[in-house]
């Protein structure tokens, strides 16, 4: 089935018999869904189609989009503005431009042709907007591209379109031309918004100002440009659209060969470098493979199989594909990922890469279970991140380039789960409604064009029978917005094109589909056939046997679907105590080694002494065990991703009022936000009080008794950032916050470092320190004892011994720096043991550096909350000691 890569095909026909068999395998291997079944799902995705576009036509054209919940339609400056999404509305009809070739698929061609007759008599290209670059690329440009070319294909089969005379290309020329003046940069770069009459210069044009674009949005115009410029034969949209992709790989980080997320327009410095296959960056990859299948160009497909690799060797951790920063990039940017890094899996499907593809889509499956639909973003442990759903396609694109390259019926049946939660929990009178939260199912008055253009396409190719389709799709390449654009394209004169290489004449033999002008284009410099991947991959290595996919699939459900009973009558004898932990594993305990044994994890020791985990669920005592060992290895792959994240060094909270005086100094852990206190000389001083609630998630109760206090508040139950935001609202001039298990300590625990919570921080103004269990119990218990207890927050302790007591003065001082050297980690959630540092390895999940033993510590007093507060102070001379030793010591 190598065709739906739309690959070269090399001279391997026994390779490819192979795969034909095996895939035939596989269609054996599960129950096969029936003719009659197919048929069904095939009339329930026409019958949604026709529910979501009627009611766009009957209640909201010619506006751009269907209000689906007040039936009536979107009006650019209308309605109370949404901020960016509305850069897609350019008061041109946006749904049904989009909409156009998803007629044709669905084989509604009278309604295609009435369609079109619309969108010439009343459809204006002219208005005063400022419009998204991308979106009215992607959407309307290729609408109209993708009209046009059903238009054609129509009129040449003799039956619809007779009249036709290439109305849509001329209009797609002049909405090309609109966007060209936003190409006017010093890189090549476009500018993110354009205004459709005037622009990018003058005031009139009200754009023009911005510095900065995504990657996605820049590198995600070739295929658009380069069409528009090979069926109209004016080469300067191709131009622009190279210029500014080269741009994009010159400005790659040269060392990891990732891209950032946003670049600045006129210098080509990063703005933000984290690096993921996500929101920002999605289509950037998606458009070199494309361009090359689209285009013939071979530069386009090195390029994509350099980014490949690097997104294989550092974000890839299947079936979790993590953003990391592109010049540290065993350093995780987030512990979250985003719902459009859904299309990945079919992106896969394209390139050969099939095992990665099944578990990353089994993932977000299992995902899509639990919540009934991908929220727009969710955590590592798959929890809601972000709850909003805008009926988003890319799952089920994946689900069909699955379903095409393995003909598994498994994916028939996520395609039946998509429609039925579309019916059940989307559709609304007038159409079908986003979602506003995942978890309550409420809905948002939203329904965006690509819902349309795209989610429809992919369901009915999912389920149609070849003879159901009024064309051949082999013929043609999906956008990024699923409009068709043919692949005879290439037969076209590429602008520019470079002589072709002495032995560009064997390759060309090989593409007997392609023209001898396109199969020519080389990059002027030689390029290195390491990078090229000509071939389908060999499939007897990636499906060893018929039940491969299947194997991958169980373990990613047991470990998403937590929600399941964990019964232990089942477990097998040795494994009746909770489950082991990845922050208690030591490579030197016995029965550690015997528990992960049974969990199919198995011990590498190598040269450097570190340790390689690798897990084989087959080779689990029980599924249970193996559900274990899945879930060890995800929490050891989080832990260890999370101690490559940059030191910051440690704070100080110092009691200052009496009978402490500033003798008592509690390690604290920094904020990634808030007041940075290594830039304020004096620290910042106040009382201590208890917030109500205590753990901080609710607007406070005693708020009038926080302002101009420092409150106290329990680690949990919602992010770091939304506490500091709930204290500051009271008034508070900063916060600590305590942990909420029992026995921690920074004596043996790494120190921690909290983070944002994935959104903009800047309106955090306050200080926020974390205090382990211990530390914070000594502060409450001071609290308690003398209810007025003042301290001093701040980079380093201060020397209080001009306000101390006689007794004060055998205190050590107090004025030692708290100093990188005391910090042996940085995390964001959980804390590793103590003797060891848990550090990536490439390819085969996490490895842990074995440092040598640590000395006795003393055991942790489990009373220590009954302690006196002088013996609590006691307690922390020894620090204060440590402090000043650590700075003659600083490293």
């Amino acid at each position: 089935m190598c065709t739906v890569l739309w690959f070269r095909p090399a001279t391997m026909s026994a390779l490819l018999f192979s795969l034909l068999l095996l895939l035939s395998t596989l269609c054996r291997l599960g129950q096969s869904m029936s003719r009659e079944e197919k048929l069904k799902l095939r009339n329930q995705v026409v019958e949604m189609f026709d529910h979501a576009y009627s009611n766009y036509m009957d209640h909201a054209y010619p506006a751009d989009e269907l209000m689906p919940l007040t039936c009536r339609g979107r009006v650019r400056g209308l309605e109370p503005s949404r901020g960016d999404v509305d850069d897609a509305l350019g008061m041109f009809s946006l749904t049904l431009i989009d909409t156009l070739d998803t007629l044709v698929l669905l084989n509604k061609t009278a309604e295609f042709e009435a369609a079109v007759r619309r969108v010439l008599k009343d459809v204006r290209l002219d208005n005063d907007v400022v419009v998204s670059v991308f979106e009215t690329n992607i959407r309307v440009l290729g609408g109209l591209l993708g009209g046009h070319s059903m238009a054609v294909m129509l009129k040449d089969a003799g039956h619809y379109m007779q009249w036709y005379q290439d109305e849509l290309l001329h209009m797609a020329k002049d909405l090309g031309l609109r966007l060209l003046p936003a190409f006017n940069t010093s890189s090549g770069l476009p500018y993110p918004r354009v205004n459709l009459k005037h622009g990018v210069r003058g005031p009139e044009s009200r754009t023009g100002t911005e510095t900065d674009t995504c990657t996605a949005c820049a590198g995600t115009i070739i295929l658009e440009f380069a069409a528009l410029s090979r069926f109209t034969g004016d080469p300067v949209f191709e131009v622009h659209a190279r210029r500014a992709l080269n741009f994009l790989w010159e400005k790659r980080q040269r060392n990891s060969n990732l891209v950032g997320t946003t670049i600045n327009i006129h210098s080509g410095e990063w703005v933000r470098r984290d690096s993921g296959v996500g929101a920002g960056i999605d289509s950037y990859y998606e458009y070199l493979l494309k361009a090359y299948i689209l285009l013939g160009d071979d530069l386009f497909l090195q390029r994509f199989n350099i980014h490949y690799a690097s997104i294989m060797k550092y974000i890839s951790q299947p079936p979790l594909l993590l953003d990391v920063h592109i010049h540290k990039p065993l350093l995780p940017a987030r512990t979250w990922m985003d719902s459009l890094l859904a299309f990945f899996p079919g992106l896969q499907v394209l390139k050969g890469d099939i095992r990665p593809a099944i578990e990353t889509h089994e993932m977000l499956y299992q995902v899509t279970k639990k919540h009934n639909f991908l929220p727009e973003a969710f955590t590592t442990d798959f929890r809601v991140h972000w709850a909003q759903h805008p009926l988003r396609p890319e799952f089920a694109e994946s689900t069909y380039f699955l379903y095409k390259a393995t003909k598994d019926p498994y994916y028939l049946e996520v395609g039946r789960t998509v429609l039925d939660n579309l019916n059940r929990f989307a559709r609304v009178p007038c159409g079908f409604a986003a979602m506003k939260d995942v978890r309550t199912g409420s809905h948002e008055d939203r329904m965006d064009s690509f819902f349309l253009a795209e989610m429809f396409k992919y369901l009915f190719l999912l389920f149609a029978e070849e003879e159901d389709l009024p064309f051949n799709v082999e013929d043609y390449i999906f956008t990024t917005e699923a409009h068709l654009l043919p692949l005879s394209l290439s037969l076209s004169t590429a602008p520019r094109a470079p002589s072709p290489p002495a032995n560009s004449t064997v390759q060309a033999e090989s593409l007997p589909h392609l023209s001898t002008s396109v199969k020519s284009l080389w990059s002027e410099e030689e390029l290195d056939d390491s990078n090229f991947d000509w071939t389908c991959p060999n499939t007897r290595l990636l499906f060893p046997d018929p039940a491969f996919p299947r194997n991958l699939r169980d373990p990613i459900r047991s470990a998403v679907d937590k929600s399941c009973p964990r019964p232990a009558v089942h477990r097998e004898p040795g494994m009746g105590r909770p489950p082991l932990r990845a922050q208690d594993f030591m490579a030197n305990n016995p029965d550690h080694l015997e528990l992960l044994r049974r969990m199919g994890v198995s011990l590498i020791h190598l040269k450097d002494g570190r340790v390689q985990l690798v897990q084989h669920a087959t080779q689990a005592v029980s599924a249970v065990a193996a559900e274990d060992g899945m879930r060890f290895m995800q929490e050891m792959m989080e832990l260890s991703s999370q101690q490559q994240k940059e030191q910051l060094p440690p704070r100080a909270v110092q009691i200052i009022s009496h009978p402490f005086f500033g003798r008592v100094v509690l390690t604290a852990g920094p904020a990634q936000f808030g007041t940075d206190l290594s830039k304020s000389i004096t620290g910042v001083r106040g009382f201590v009080t208890v917030a109500e609630p205590y753990s901080g998630c609710a607007e406070l109760s005693n708020a009038a008794f926080v302002q101009g206090r420092i409150a106290l508040l329990q680690r949990g139950q919602c992010m770091f950032a939304e506490k500091a935001r709930h204290i500051m609202k009271a008034g508070a001039i900063g916060g600590i916050v305590i942990d909420d298990n029992e026995g921690s300590s920074s004596d043996t625990a790494p120190l921690f470092q909290m983070a944002g919570d994935g959104r903009n921080t800047d309106d955090v103004t306050l200080p926020l320190l974390f205090l382990f269990y211990k530390e914070g119990n000594i502060l409450l218990e001071a609290l308690k004892e003398y209810r007025e207890v003042e301290v001093l927050l701040s980079d380093k302790a201060r020397d209080r011994g001009g306000d101390a007591h006689e007794e004060d003065q055998t205190s050590p001082a107090s004025s030692a720096t708290l100093d990188r050297s005391h910090v042996s980690t940085v995390e964001l959630d959980e804390s590793a043991p103590d003797n060891e540092e848990v550090t990536p390895e490439e390819d085969v999940g996490p490895a842990i550096k074995r440092n040598p033993e640590p000395e006795e510590e003393p055991a942790v007093d489990k009373d220590s909350s009954s302690k006196s507060v002088k013996a609590m102070m006691a307690d922390w001379r020894e620090d204060l000691e440590a402090f000043q030793q650590m700075e003659k010591d600083e490293l």
